[in-house]
């Protein structure tokens, strides 16, 4: 749960057995919402209620948006609903873990105003057949390739890659650096997103990761890491 205004919290409820506990909670048929959809209706005792078929875990879910005078009725009513599903509260470094095991970019960090769609892999949703600032710039980049991208990467010994640390290849030269890294609790190993210069971005390429002046070795793979 996050405040997002000076009015309004955001309350995410994510996995299968969240989703399943909710449905008590609403008149709305859930399953019903497509994904990136949103229904405005009663939850848990409250109307007008923003219900919206997104989250940032890759689990499936739904993201509820109250006014703040409403928030703790809806934080009490989902986990009565949800007590016999086992539901636990988690917090932002939860979130974040999980949405790095799928490889969902973080503003701030795997993508910002220094960085293109074109170098994170986002090309999928950059439609050049509408206007948008830096079209040129980024067509350039599409037609003409990048100096670097956006990849993912595992630890293949024990250690924990952090935002900022340096990229190196074997000769031990700086060619990139983690955005994002964690130690995966799915995986059991050191997971992170990276910029890497091109010529080191292909899948199964060795790379090593600066951590606390030591070089570990990692492998560059194919997202998602979580792939359950």
């Amino acid at each position: 749960m996050r405040n997002i205004s000076d009015n309004y919290s955001l309350l995410a409820i994510q996995g299968p057995k969240a989703v399943e506990a909710m449905q008590s909670l609403t008149s709305v048929d859930l399953s019903k919402i497509p994904f990136y959809k949103f229904k405005v209706a009663d939850f848990a005792g409250i109307e007008h209620v923003i219900i919206s078929a997104t989250g940032y875990t890759g689990s499936g879910g739904f993201e509820i948006y109250c006014k703040n005078e409403e928030v703790e009725q809806v934080w009490k009513n989902v986990f009565e609903a949800g007590k016999d599903f086992g539901i636990k509260p988690i917090g932002l470094a939860a979130r974040d873990t999980l949405r790095l095991e799928m490889g969902y970019c973080l503003y701030g960090n795997d993508i910002d105003e220094s960085t293109s769609p074109i170098e994170a892999g986002l090309g999928w949703i950059t439609k050049f057949t509408k206007e948008f600032i830096n079209k040129e710039g980024l067509l350039k980049q599409k037609e003409e390739g990048v100096t670097r991208r956006l990849r993912a990467f595992e630890l293949e010994t024990r250690g924990i890659p952090r935002q900022g640390y340096n990229i190196l290849d074997e000769e031990g030269n700086t060619i990139g650096s983690v955005t994002s890294g964690t130690m995966s609790p799915s995986l059991k190993k050191g997971i992170g997103m990276g910029y890497i210069n091109t010529g080191h971005t292909k899948f199964g390429t060795k790379v090593f990761i600066e951590v606390r002046n030591k070089s570990l070795p990692a492998e560059v793979v194919k997202l998602p890491f979580y792939k359950g």
